[in-house]
């Protein structure tokens, strides 16, 4: 048996019981004190591991910047990976959701998403440890507190710690039950378009009135065509509200957006698209605020090279590492934006990620945790 499996059979019960202590520990990214405590938490479990380091990132929790102590003498660059601590569950979701252990599956809030890829994580660094591989590079672990609302707060350590990294290994969960690495992810983005009509009484003086509800459906009508389906381009208008009774024309309404792109230059020719919308009745104005939050992560040769590193290693321990593109975004997006190789969902294997029957499979922890073991030593 592959070393790396082999060990992994021995703490497979250890790391389940450290993934339950984390997934109880619920951390919803807008409560910052709940994320910190499972930020304490985590670090706690890394004392002699790793030297932790708390990045401030307020309104939400703190970020942390984990180095691994690991054999090998001569380091020379870096592997980045990228994990999340907040969870999109709110406090008290364990009464309705609580941890179980049944049918071969591990369930529970954020168990998916991604607190596996951080139990995996620690446990192939372990392994590292304990069977004394040498290990060429620096080893670092950042775990953001706000990857679920958008990175605002950990984008820019993201991005500086990927700058002197060789490659960057995403902790995200992998794509389907067959657990798919991630070698693409759409870029996303959001725009709010508000309009501000006239008001008037709807029965009394009704063409004194300037619609926004009426102008807003126009423009929503313009932005359907925006999606493009076949270069994968999708522009979705989710939420609408507007207005203030029946019997009034409404004097504003307003309408938020969400749109997905594959490749960079998209975003060019999206953004002079919401650009041209002017109004149909010149009583109304329109504001179009928003912006692309995570740059696409596309499959370049980087992507592609790490990707064939992974499947190979996977391989050896009779596992066919199979790789896959979303619409969803993670910080792999940041980083493989700058150039810098990135593998993304090679954490948790399961499904019902943001869902009521969240889980994973038990039968796929040892080999991907083997699995990140082996890939960092490699790399």
């Amino acid at each position: 048996m592959d070393p790396f499996l082999g060990w992994m059979h021995s703490k497979q019960n250890s790391l389940i019981a450290f993934l339950r202590e984390m997934v109880e520990c619920e951390s919803p990214s807008d409560d910052a004190a709940s994320v910190n405590r499972f930020t304490d938490l985590f670090a706690d479990r890394l004392a002699g591991l790793a030297k932790v380091k708390r990045v401030e990132g307020r309104p939400y929790g703190k970020h942390l910047v984990c180095e691994f102590a690991l054999p090998g003498r001569r380091k020379e660059g870096r592997i980045l990976a990228l994990g999340h601590s907040d969870t999109v569950w709110p406090l008290g979701t364990l009464r309705t959701m609580p941890w179980r252990r049944e049918q071969g599956r591990l369930s529970g809030p954020g168990v998916l998403d991604m607190k596996s890829g951080l139990a995996f994580f620690v446990y192939a660094m372990q392994a590292l440890r304990d069977l004394d591989v040498p290990v060429a590079r620096r080893v670092v672990l950042q775990v953001n507190a706000d990857e679920e609302v958008g990175s605002h707060t950990s984008r820019e350590l993201t991005e500086q710690n990927a700058r002197d990294s060789i490659a960057v290994l995403v902790l995200e969960p992998g794509t389907g039950l067959e657990g798919k690495a991630k070698t693409a992810r759409k870029g996303v983005g959001g725009f709010t378009l508000k309009v501000a009509g006239k008001a008037s009484h709807a029965g009394v003086d009704f063409a004194a009135g300037a619609s926004a509800i009426d102008e807003l459906a126009f423009q929503i009508e313009r932005i359907r065509t925006f999606t493009n389906l076949a270069r994968g381009v999708t522009v979705n208008v989710g939420t609408v509200q507007g207005g203030t009774r029946t019997n009034v024309v409404a004097a504003e309404a307003e309408a938020g957006i969400d749109f997905r792109i594959p490749r960079l230059r998209d975003w060019d020719t999206l953004r002079k698209k919401f650009a041209s919308l002017k109004p149909r009745d010149r009583r109304c104005r329109i504001e179009l605020t928003g912006e692309l939050n995570r740059p696409p992560m596309e499959r370049s040769a980087g992507v592609a090279k790490l990707y064939r590193t992974a499947k190979k290693l996977a391989a050896e321990i009779g596992v066919t590492l199979e790789e896959s593109g979303t619409g969803g975004g993670s910080d792999g997006n940041f980083t493989a934006a700058l150039g810098i190789a990135t593998l993304d969902g090679i954490g948790g294997v399961g499904e019902g990620a943001h869902a009521v029957h969240e889980s994973i499979l038990e039968d796929r922890i040892v080999d991907r945790a083997a699995l990140l073991a082996k890939l960092v030593a490699a790399l």
